[in-house]
C-alpha cells in the first residue's frame, strides 16, 4: 500500500502532505514527479497546493495538461483515491474529473487563515472517521477559492450527496459571514459521483498536529489510510 504526492513545478504543498501521510500517519508515501506516466502503483494520489506553473493562463490549467494527468485520469477512472487539495482542487476541475470551477474570492483579496467547516457527508473514504455535522477547523490560503457550479450542476451535487464540506462559523451556522471567499452555498468540498475523487480548498495537511493549531485534517488522512486497509 502506497500513496504518492504529485509535484509540479511551483507545488508548495507537497512536502507538507508528505510528512503528515509518511511521518504523521507512517503511511508509505513518495513523491511523483509530474512528468511521470505511469502511476498504477499507488492506492492514494494527493495533488496538493501551490501555484502550479506559477498559476499563469488560470490556477491549475496548465498543471491540468501535464503528462503525469494522463495517468492520473486514467488511475481516477478505475476507482483510484484521488485528493485535490487547493490548487489541486483547481486542477481537477481543470481537468474535467470534477465539476464546477474555482473563481477569484469575493474581496478580491489573498486570504490565509483558519476556518471552520461543516462535515456534510461522512459517507466517503476521506471523511468515515467524522460525524456528520461536524465542525472542524482547517486554514485556508488562497486567491482563487470561490466555488462556482451553475444551477444544474448544483442540483446534481445535491443529488447525489456530493458536497463533503461547507464554510461554517464555530457553531456550525451557514452564512453569508462565514463564508470567506463567496462560494456558491458556502462549499468547501465536494467529490465526485463515483465517490474516489475529493477536491476541497482548505488545507488539512496544515491542520494535522497539535503544534500547528488543530489535528482535525488529520482524520481526513487516516479516513482515507483505513479506507485502503479495509479494502
Amino acid at each position: 500500500m502506497k500513496a504518492g504526492v504529485v509535484v509540479f513545478p511551483g507545488s508548495n504543498c507537497d512536502h507538507d502532505c508528505y510528512h503528515v501521510l509518511k511521518h504523521v500517519c507512517g503511511f508509505d508515501t513518495s513523491f511523483i514527479w509530474h512528468k511521470e506516466t505511469d502511476v498504477s502503483n499507488y492506492d492514494l494520489i494527493v495533488l496538493p497546493g501551490g501555484f502550479s506553473f506559477g498559476d499563469y493562463l488560470r490556477c491549475g490549467a496548465i498543471a491540468s495538461k501535464s503528462p503525469v494527468m494522463d495517468a492520473v485520469y486514467n488511475y481516477a477512472e478505475k476507482g483510484g483515491l484521488l485528493l485535490g487539495i487547493c490548487n489541486g482542487f483547481q486542477v481537477l476541475t481543470e481537468a474535467g474529473l470534477l465539476p464546477g470551477a474555482l473563481l477569484k474570492n469575493r474581496s478580491l483579496k489573498f486570504i490565509c487563515k483558519f476556518v471552520y467547516l461543516r462535515v456534510e457527508n461522512n459517507f466517503t473514504p476521506f471523511t468515515n472517521l467524522y460525524s456528520i455535522g461536524e465542525i472542524i477547523k482547517i486554514p485556508i490560503a488562497h486567491m482563487e477559492g470561490n466555488y462556482y457550479i451553475d444551477e444544474e450542476g448544483l442540483n446534481e451535487l445535491k443529488e447525489n450527496s456530493q458536497i463533503v464540506f461547507k464554510y461554517c462559523d464555530e457553531y456550525g451556522e451557514i452564512s453569508k459571514e462565514s463564508n470567506p471567499n463567496g462560494s456558491i452555498e458556502n462549499i468547501a468540498g465536494i467529490i465526485n459521483k463515483r465517490g474516489n475523487v475529493l477536491g476541497m480548498m482548505p488545507h488539512p495537511e496544515r491542520a494535522a498536529e497539535s503544534i500547528l493549531g488543530s489535528k482535525d485534517g488529520l482524520y481526513l488522512f487516516k479516513s482515507a489510510i483505513d479506507y485502503i486497509k479495509e479494502g
